[in-house]
């Protein structure tokens, strides 16, 4: 029961349903249940290691089925599926998903057995190392909702990523649930400590946070730049289809025409925006008047579009149109959906096409390299869809002078669901982490402007046409955490991997009763 509850718990710190500050004591049963606790003063004898793991995945499967449900709605809906067969395929993705909280689990586990409530004070580690390995582990990882992540719109909490990262955040988060767990099994001036600790321990990054903040420096720094964000919010059962290709084409002109008259020199199409038209002819000729139109507004355009040609493999790209009508920069999706734009291990897969051929899809190859954007003298850089959530890439963008993020998504395929509002707040966090401006322009939304402190200045809501105008800077410095990147998660690993080694090598303890408060 506690594994299920702290696995509901985990799922309500994320949008849209829940509040980050369910983030602050989701994990708190799960230790508990891991302790071994019999409800009653006394022995901590932790859980044998192989139900601590099924208390772990019990709690993981909960917490991402609660998270990523929409998937089964996504390949239902596009991909043609049976709706049995897409609601075991998502329950499979969040059991996949769930073998990363089983591990920091049995690690844990084995840590209370060797070193009793001490052990415990060691799952943040545990927790955090797997969290990095789940980003970075198999077909490029699959880095949704860290545990970090659920308090960025906690604005001066969330300031700590400048420093570390989310991955940072996710260790403050885990540290507060393991001190409130070791509090709760503790008594007398251990409790008192404990809970101090846990009260402290956010309340100074919150006011370090706050001081930053109001410090305001990223504001007033750099180069200003006046950007529109075109979210033409076109039905994905339509955006396809050739013969609504060039009704399509006009929305975003129209939208394109009005952001620039208000101001806007750097405009942003979504990702996928250039239609597919029934001939090549039709294309050039969209692609002559989007040229015509930049020269016209005097307008920087950052479109998405399909990139082809015939004996060439196929990419998901993003086009930058100068204001002379040239194409000055062309970056190449790297981070590719499983299963949505590419087959996993597909060429493993190609002695049996009929499974192969289930996907209906021309899959994509990935892009090799950042590239950046040149706007004015000075460098920019975008992701495209779902890989603005992967902290690396960004990282790299910035690495290579990236002084502005941009990242274009089509979240039309989610629906109304919990994923828009996601995937928004995990690509705010990259802003935070570099300290920079980010935009975003969607299809059919979330479309926004977040400042380098991650607050949103401008945002659209969810399914409907909208332009957006607004002023960002162009920032040159770079945060500490640009500088040395995912320290907190490559120290959580290696303090794992002495910690597992000292247990295996050390004597068992597990017979032994600890009584709850440190006395024996």
């Amino acid at each position: 029961m506690f594994a299920l509850v702290s696995g509901l718990f985990l799922a309500l710190s994320f949008p849209k349903f829940g509040s980050p500050a369910f983030g602050w004591i989701a994990l708190v049963p799960l230790l508990i249940a891991l302790s071994g606790w019999r409800g009653h003063a006394g022995a901590v004898p932790g859980q044998p290691p192989l139900r601590a793991s099924m208390l772990g995945l019990i709690a993981g499967w909960v917490y991402f089925a609660g998270t990523v449900y929409w998937t089964a709605d996504v390949v239902r809906t596009f991909g043609g599926l049976a709706p049995p067969v897409a609601m075991f395929g998502m329950m499979m993705l969040a059991l996949y998903l769930a073998l990363f909280p089983a591990v920091s689990a049995w690690l844990t586990a084995l840590l209370i057995r060797r070193a009793g409530l001490r052990g415990l004070l060691l799952f943040p580690c545990a927790w955090v190392a797997t969290e990095y390995w789940r980003g970075t582990f198999i077909m490029g990882g699959f880095p949704w909702v860290p545990l970090g992540n659920s308090q960025v719109t906690m604005v001066p909490v969330a300031q700590l990523a400048s420093v570390f990262g989310v991955y940072g955040l996710s260790a403050l988060v885990a540290i507060v649930n393991s001190l409130v767990a070791c509090a709760l099994l503790s008594s007398g001036r251990r409790r008192a400590g404990l809970v101090t600790a846990a009260v402290l321990l956010p309340l100074a990054c919150a006011a370090w946070g706050g001081w930053r903040i109001n410090d305001g420096t990223l504001l007033r720094s750099g180069k200003p730049l006046t950007v529109g964000l075109v979210q033409p919010n076109i039905d994905q059962d339509l955006k396809w289809r050739g013969g609504d290709a060039p009704r399509i084409f006009a929305t975003h002109l129209a939208i394109t025409r009005d952001v620039a008259q208000r101001g806007a020199t750097f405009v942003l199409w979504p990702e996928s925006s250039l239609p597919r038209f029934d001939t090549e002819l039709q294309r050039m000729a969209a692609l002559q008047t989007l040229q015509a139109l930049a020269r016209e507004l005097d307008v920087h355009i950052l479109y998405g579009a399909d990139e082809s040609s015939r004996g060439s493999p196929s990419f998901n790209s993003a086009f930058l149109m100068g204001a002379d009508g040239n194409t000055l920069a062309v970056y190449r999706k790297i981070h590719l959906v499983p299963f949505g734009e590419f087959i996993p291990y597909g060429a493993w897969l190609e002695f049996f096409p009929p499974l192969v051929r289930t996907f209906g899809f021309d899959p994509f190859a990935p892009g090799t390299e950042v590239v950046m954007l040149p706007i004015d003298g000075v460098q920019a850089s975008t992701a495209i869809c779902y890989e603005v959530v992967y902290p690396s890439l960004i990282a790299t963008a910035v690495r290579q002078g990236s002084q502005l993020l941009t990242t274009i998504t089509n979240d039309g395929w989610y629906g109304t669901s919990s994923a828009p509002f996601q995937h928004f707040e995990m690509a705010s966090m990259r802003a935070i982490e570099q300290g920079r401006y980010l935009v975003r322009a969607a299809n059919t939304g979330i479309s926004g402007i977040v400042d380098p402190y991650g607050r949103v200045v401008e945002r659209s809501p969810i399914f409907q046409e909208a332009g957006i105008v607004g002023e960002v800077r162009l920032l040159p410095d770079r945060t500490i955490y640009s500088r040395i990147g995912d320290v907190v998660a490559f120290a959580a690993i290696g303090i794992m991997v002495v910690s597992a080694l000292l247990v295996r090598v050390g004597q068992p303890t597990g017979n032994r009763r600890q009584k709850v408060g440190g006395r024996r």
